[in-house]
């Protein structure tokens, strides 16, 4: 998953954030970075190059083509880690957010085993992500 989040960014990113879900029959990955100290989503990648001075601006390809391929990936690793879970019998988490920091190649991550947004009729896993993604911001 790091990996092709990082292909994505042409490694060119500060941090990587993952977010992965499953919940029954289920499967979300999405991600979003910390590029010049500004955390973006995926497709403003280059709302974090744009306006640098003393630097080239670099120009992300963030088309909707590459950002269903990237999210397509990082779904089929999600499902391959459950079969994994499922092969060694390991309850599979319901949500992992994983943040690697690409400058010093560390990954950390929290898991969650407990059911997060399908008990709950309003709350999506978009919800969720959007504020994982504001309370990095906030803390940071």
């Amino acid at each position: 998953m790091v990996s092709i989040c990082l292909e994505y960014v042409e490694n060119k990113a500060d941090d990587i954030y993952i977010y992965c879900s499953y919940e029954p029959k289920m499967y979300v990955f999405d991600v979003f970075y910390k590029i010049n100290g500004k955390f973006v989503h995926k497709h403003q990648l280059n709302d974090a190059t744009s306006g640098l001075t003393g630097q080239k601006n670099i120009i992300y390809d963030v088309s909707r083509e590459r950002q269903r391929n990237l999210l397509k990936i990082g779904n089929e690793d999600l499902k391959l880690i459950h079969k994994k879970c499922k092969e060694f019998n390991r309850a599979m988490p319901t949500e992992m957010k994983l943040h690697y920091n690409v400058k010093l190649n560390s990954l950390k991550g929290k898991y969650r085993y407990d059911l997060v947004y399908s008990n709950d009729e309003e709350l999506l896993p978009d919800d969720i992500f959007d504020s994982w993604l504001e309370e990095v911001k906030k803390n940071n």
